[in-house]
């Protein structure tokens, strides 16, 4: 009997067990799948509630920027609300990004991209100051270090045409100073006397032949006396000389050769009981009463000296003195070691102040002509864009692209976008640059946004 209850109430708990499995399994299944319904539902309740807001926002009215506290685009201020307004960006000195209707706006209509406005108070803040284009005559000074050097076409080399001896010099002394004319030294030629003697005998055969009614022996006569006369000539014999051999009748034993030209015995080789041929250099003879200037230029320099341009030179040892003089030769090469062209230059010098190897200052003038002149402060140079700011009325400040030349001496040269008479701005250009293209990138960012009216009336 107790085993059959027992085996009952073992089948019983065995078919309880069997039947909670079934129910728990059956919940878990339920569960999961009604939690996936409602997460479906959510997300299409999500999707509707975003696009809903897409629609209200592509229906919303245009935002007008100029309404809203501190946002003042157009520049002025707000007297509810003078904290917010100082704060907007509204305020920004030159930032009138409102293009609000009446005279502002036609006037900004009209001016370039980039223009700034400033009230007086902010342009006397970052120190504005303001010049004029003006075209004037531009000059320009290259200076340079130049060395002294005597005047090739002036200097004389001494020689004898007939070979002899020395037996007096005159001229002893290397720097000495002669005048054209003076005795240099006297020479004995054997074949010099012969050729006075020639001569001599010439001219006495033609006094006598001269009255003899032969035509062609008279005219003979004068022939001879004429060739020995010029050969004579040719040995440098003055004809003073030839004058006094014909009123002495008697051959000289010596001749006096004298110096051609005034000037300095740069070099002398004359001495007594010498014997001296044609090839023999016995004097060099300058005359410095002009000298050379030698100068090295650079090559970029090169197209602006030319010859007859006007130089000027000083000591460094006579301060306060100028010499003037002008370029005479441009030499056709270039020195490739000091990329540098050499120059000369001539100077009068009649005191003889200037010797040969000084080195002197030089300065040569350029002359560029009539030009249109900035101060070089005015002019914002990027490198591959240069800007200078016209000052308009009512303190607009407009940007202008310009093409610049040379630069030197404070002053820019203007080639294109300029006209003389135009007042720009001198020095504050940096600060106004700035604002300006600030303006610029505002005006661009908030054209870029969508449903952003800066503030334009319709």
């Amino acid at each position: 009997m107790k085993l059959t209850l027992t085996k009952r109430a073992l089948v019983f708990g065995i078919a309880l067990l069997v039947a909670g499995i079934l129910l728990g399994g059956g919940s878990a299944y339920w569960y999961a799948a009604r939690k996936e319904a409602a997460r479906e539902k959510a997300a299409a309740a999500a999707a509707q509630q975003a696009s809903a807001k897409s629609n209200d926002m592509a229906n919303m009215p245009a935002m007008d920027m100029s309404t809203m506290p501190g946002m003042d685009m157009s520049g002025k201020q707000d007297k509810g609300n003078t904290a917010g307004s100082n704060q907007g960006m509204g305020n920004m000195p030159g930032m009138d990004m409102s293009g609000n209707s009446g005279n502002q706006t036609a006037e900004m209509q009209n001016m370039a991209p980039g223009t700034v406005i400033l009230d007086a108070a902010t342009q006397q803040k970052i120190g504005v100051t303001y010049a004029t284009v003006r075209r004037a005559r531009l000059e320009r000074t290259i200076d340079t270090v130049g060395l002294v050097q005597m005047d090739d076409e002036k200097i004389s080399r001494v020689h004898v045409k007939v070979a002899g001896w020395i037996n007096k010099v005159d001229l002893d002394y290397v720097g000495k100073l002669v005048k054209k004319g003076q005795p240099l030294f006297t020479l004995y030629s054997p074949d010099l006397v012969s050729t006075e003697e020639e001569y001599l005998i010439a001219r006495k055969g033609q006094e006598y032949l001269s009255k003899t009614p032969y035509t062609d022996v008279s005219s003979g006569a004068d022939s001879l006396l004429s060739a020995t006369r010029d050969r004579l000539r040719l040995w440098d014999i003055s004809d003073a000389q030839i004058h006094n051999l014909e009123s002495s009748g008697k051959a000289q034993r010596d001749m006096t050769l004298y110096s051609p030209i005034d000037g300095f015995v740069m070099s002398r080789n004359a001495y007594e009981q010498t014997y001296v041929t044609p090839e023999t250099d016995l004097y060099d003879i300058a005359d410095l009463s002009t000298i050379w200037v030698y100068v090295d230029i650079f090559e970029y320099e090169a197209p602006f000296v030319h010859v007859g341009q006007s130089a000027q030179m000083q000591l460094s040892y006579q301060p306060g003195r100028t010499w003037h003089g002008k370029v005479t030769y441009v030499y056709p090469t270039l020195d490739p070691k000091t990329r540098t062209i050499k120059v000369r230059l001539e100077f009068p010098n009649p005191g003889y102040e200037l010797k040969p190897d000084m080195y002197a200052d030089v300065q040569l003038k350029v002359d560029y002509g009539a030009e249109t002149l900035v101060p070089s402060e005015a002019v914002l140079n990027s490198g591959t864009r240069q800007v200078v700011f016209i000052a308009k009325p009512n303190g607009y400040f407009e940007p202008r692209d310009i093409k610049i030349g040379d630069q030197f001496d404070g002053q820019t040269v203007v080639l294109a976008g300029l006209q003389p008479g135009e007042k720009i701005v001198a020095s504050g250009n940096f600060l106004i640059d700035s604002e300006s293209r600030l303006g610029a990138a505002m005006q661009q960012m908030m054209a870029s946004m969508p449903g952003m009216d800066m503030g334009k009336k319709k």
